[in-house]
């Protein structure tokens, strides 16, 4: 079928060629001038195409090359050569651009083709009354159509198929420009031909000027076309190193440790991968790849080494039908392999750093800093109610044995010993060796404590077999410290360091006449395991504590409010983190119950506050925004704000929290509002802040995160400062700045208009005792006298810098919640 179209199309050419060389021969000389520059008119059209589909390079395109023949038909109609001429430019042209005779000669066929429709539509048209200018515009809108219909089915039935990103390959909008545009551009140029211009007076004259303005429009458009793609081409270059660069850093910093949960995204199927992006967003193809074959013809490739001892081409493809590849095409295909060929030589050099920095050199393990990396990450990627366990193991009396038997001695030993371990363990587990004669085992997947020790006895057994080392034959003894974790930790430190003193409770045990011939298992209680009784129980019991914050104004110098922040002491832990806090209340299903003892007690204690000080009028306690819903708490918050009228109950959304809105938590907002509480939005300037966040809820506070006020001479952070300002103004919102540290900061905020703030500057958080007889000495003022220590709080102030933690979600370190200035 292919073979069959070629041959229709590439005899139409030369049939329509040799006719228009005839005509000319035996025509008047003159006209060898307007067919001259009759060839060179549909040459310049053919190199300037219009594209009906919004895919580059992967949806058809037509050339206009038949405009040229309305501007020679009184002279050299037609039929009469001038179809003829019309195919010799294209042919020429394309020649020229793809050296590829089949291509010209497909190509030209297909113009001439167009051509006969264009001029028996036309024909057909005059023949049913219409007037010769609306005829010559059909038919070429007819050439337009003609040629769309083949090359789509072309494409279809001879071309790979091509991801267009769920577009079509025919844009409507386009295809319609294309035919209207054609038509009407070619009555404009019937007409000119025929009435030239009035300053003209020969026809013949005035047919070479319309020849020549087409032709020169043609080249400019050419021209303009060419600047836009070396534009494209500079960008590409760019972006494509860009790129490629990028991907070796990922490649630098990601972990090849296991467990380090993920993997390099740059080796070599990812440069590669990465350097076919580039290439297609560089010169514009139908496909790209790397391939071991070299390029065919049509194709452009260049070679490419990205694998050792393996030869390699990018390979780029674009359709015949497309545009040839430049010069400038292949010189940037050129830069872009070498770049990635860079990127890799480099990679691989800083893999190779890498794993020399991260591996124990006598035994091949991963050292202690990777281990402690690779702890981390599994801790962090696992699921909530996935276990792991930390074996720490050490090799008994190998000091003696170093010393009596010698140091090569004493290296094969361990050699050995991480050998076995590496063994026995899964695929999953991670092994490394910590110290001289220590090494740790993480046990991953584990659904109880029993498997952990099942493992943790395989490793004892393993590593106990008798070896020989040269002519020495050794027992070795080791004791295994276990410490199991059956839920994801806030402190993941604290599981190796149970791990270590449950090892050296065995030592000490050997000292004091214990077991020292024999490997020994000891299993330590770890203590983050109770974690969730513990807060369980805190919460069922009502043992949570407050803490709470002033909130001031800049204008007044004035305490209006105050966050109220949760706080709980163990009697035997101590203080726990309130981040984690509230984290194991979430996954615990006690978030909510959490939230109303908050609540309770704030309220209460606000309108105790108000008793001593009256111009205390607010009282903020931080919620997550799923939670406003009846349901959960926006109910019981109704209820509690009506025990309190003079006091104005503000509920803080942690912006983290605002991606789950729905329209109906929304209209919860719009309520609670009209029912006389305050909904503040929390953090704005962090990681999670957008501009979105502004219009997504209705609130009455806006809360400037720490991060937007670190560096107040900075003017940007002082111009974010006053548009947000502008727009709290605007919007109906007030605004307070957290995170004011100093005086110099508050000077800062008071002069750029910010009317609210809270920060260390106006007070830690402190208890209800503690905040009661700071009101008592000082009333609602704003900063206390620096002559006097501030008040230290145990209770509510050992979790510091976490003293400000989210109560509804967990926060940064200096995450401090507020209340809108009341007005």
């Amino acid at each position: 079928m292919k073979l069959i179209a070629f041959a229709v199309f590439a005899s139409l050419a030369v049939v329509l060629v040799v006719r228009s060389i005839t005509l000319l021969v035996i025509g008047p000389a003159e006209f060898w001038v307007i067919g001259l520059l009759g060839v060179l008119c549909a040459a310049a059209l053919e190199l300037t195409w219009v594209r009906v589909g919004t895919v580059p390079h992967r949806t058809p395109v037509v050339s206009l090359p038949v405009l040229a023949l309305p501007a020679l038909a009184p002279a050299i109609p037609p039929a009469g050569g001038g179809m003829g001429l019309v195919v010799l430019g294209v042919a020429l042209a394309l020649l020229v651009e793809s050296r590829r005779v089949s291509v010209a000669l497909y190509s030209a066929g297909l113009v001439g083709a167009g051509c006969i429709a264009a001029v028996l539509v036309s024909a057909g048209m005059l023949s049913a009354g219409l007037p010769e200018l609306l005829a010559v515009a059909i038919g070429s809108g007819a050439y337009v159509v003609f040629i769309v219909i083949v090359e789509s089915l072309r494409r279809r039935f001879t071309r790979p198929q091509v991801d267009l990103g769920g577009l079509r390959a025919l844009a409507p909008g386009r295809f319609i420009v294309a035919v209207v545009g054609c038509g009407a551009l070619a009555s404009g140029l019937a007409f000119w031909s025929d009435n030239h211009v009035p300053i003209i007076d020969s026809a013949t004259e005035a047919i070479i000027v319309v020849l020549l303005g087409l032709a020169v429009t043609a080249v400019g458009v050419k021209a303009a076309n060419s600047r836009t793609a070396m534009r494209r081409l500079l960008r590409g270059l760019i972006a494509g190193g860009t790129r490629l660069i990028e991907g070796n850093r990922a490649a630098a910093a990601a972990s090849r440790l296991p467990g380090s949960g993920g993997t390099s995204d740059a080796d070599a199927d990812d440069i590669a991968e990465i350097l076919c992006r580039a290439v297609e967003d560089t010169i514009g193809v139908e496909s790209v790849s790397v391939r071991t074959q070299p390029p065919q013809p049509g194709e452009l490739g260049v070679r490419v080494s990205l694998v050792a001892g393996l030869s390699q081409f990018v390979v780029a493809v674009r359709d015949p039908m497309d545009g040839a590849f430049s010069a400038d095409d292949r010189s940037a295909i050129e830069t872009l392999a070498y770049t990635a060929e860079a990127v890799d030589e480099t990679r691989h050099n800083i893999g190779g750093l890498t794993v020399r920095a991260n591996t124990d050199p006598l035994t091949g393990l991963p050292n202690y800093g990777s281990f402690q990396v690779a702890l981390a990450n599994i801790n962090d990627n696992r699921d909530y109610s996935e276990a792991i366990a930390v074996l720490f193991i050490d090799l008994d009396d190998f000091k003696r044995m170093n010393d009596r038997y010698g140091h090569a001695v004493g290296d094969s030993i361990l050699r050995e010993i991480g050998h076995r371990l590496s063994d026995v363990v899964r695929p999953h587990d991670v092994v490394a060796r910590v110290g001289g004669d220590e090494f740790v085992v993480i046990l991953t997947h584990l659904k109880s404590l029993g498997e952990a020790n099942i493992i943790a006895e395989r490793i004892m057994s393993a590593t106990g077999e008798p070896m020989t080392v040269d002519t020495v034959t050794v027992l070795p003894v080791v004791s295994i410290g276990l410490a199991y974790s059956a839920h994801r930790e806030t402190d993941i430190t604290e599981l190796l360091k149970d791990a270590d003193r449950s090892m050296l409770a065995i030592k000490k045990s050997r000292r004091r006449g214990g077991p020292s011939k024999e490997s020994s298992i000891n299993i330590s209680g770890h203590r983050s395991s109770e974690m969730n009784d513990i807060v369980a129980r805190a919460i069922d019991e009502d043992l949570l504590q407050i803490a709470y914050q002033p909130i001031v104004s800049l204008v007044t110098g004035q305490i209006w409010a105050f966050e109220a922040l949760v706080r709980y002491t163990h009697p035997e832990l101590g203080p726990l983190s309130p981040s984690s806090l509230v984290e194991k209340a979430k996954g615990l299903g006690r978030l909510d119950k959490l939230t109303q003892q908050v609540a309770v007690k704030a309220m209460a204690a606000a309108n105790d506050f108000r008793l001593i000080e009256p111009r205390i009028v607010c009282m903020t306690i931080n919620v997550e925004a799923g939670q406003i819903v009846p349901k959960r708490v926006g109910d019981f918050v109704e209820e509690l704000a009506e025990r309190y009228p003079r006091i104005s109950l503000c509920l803080e959304l942690n912006e983290r929290s605002m991606a789950r809105v729905t329209p109906a938590i929304r209209a919860q907002a719009d309520r609670l509002r009209e029912l006389g509480l305050m909904i503040a939005l929390d953090d704005y300037g962090s990681q999670d802040s957008s501009v979105d966040a502004l219009v997504r809820m209705p609130m009455d506070i806006l809360k400037i995160d720490r991060s937007l006020v670190d560096d107040l001479d900075d003017v940007r952070q002082r111009e974010v400062l006053t548009a947000l300002q502008g727009f709290g103004d605007n919007l109906e919102y007030s605004m307070i700045v957290e995170g004011v540290e100093n005086q110099a900061m508050a000077d800062h905020l008071g002069a750029l208009g910010i009317r609210s703030a809270q920060g260390f500057h106006y007070g830690t958080p402190q208890s209800f005792e503690n905040t009661v007889a700071r009101l008592e000495e000082f009333g609602a003022r704003a900063v206390l006298p620096r002559r006097l220590p501030p008040l230290v709080d145990a209770a509510a102030h050992a979790a510091a810098p976490d003293s400000a933690t989210d109560a509804a979600a967990p926060a940064g370190d200096s995450d401090v919640l507020a209340v809108p200035a009341p007005v």
